[in-house]
């Protein structure tokens, strides 16, 4: 059954947010890490990942309705 989730993606990940981003389809028990497969986001460029504002794994299953949100590694001087 197809439910849709709320997804952001932050800074240099912006160029793989999806046209759909603010009802992006999944298959309800789909994982953050099948996701970043989807939107051909290297695993590795995702360094923080929040679900409804809590930090969260790339093995988080997502039920729909959810909000994800997605950062890139952060550098800093």
């Amino acid at each position: 059954m197809k439910s849709h989730i709320q997804i952001k993606l932050f800074a240099s990940l912006q160029e793989f947010t999806p046209s759909s981003s603010d009802n992006y389809p999944i298959d309800a028990g789909q994982t953050i890490h099948s996701i970043l497969d989807q939107l051909n986001i290297p695993l590795e460029k995702a360094k923080l990942v929040f679900v409804d504002g809590v930090k969260a794994d790339v093995t988080a299953q997502l039920k729909g309705g959810e909000r994800v949100g997605i950062f890139p590694p952060v550098g800093g001087g």
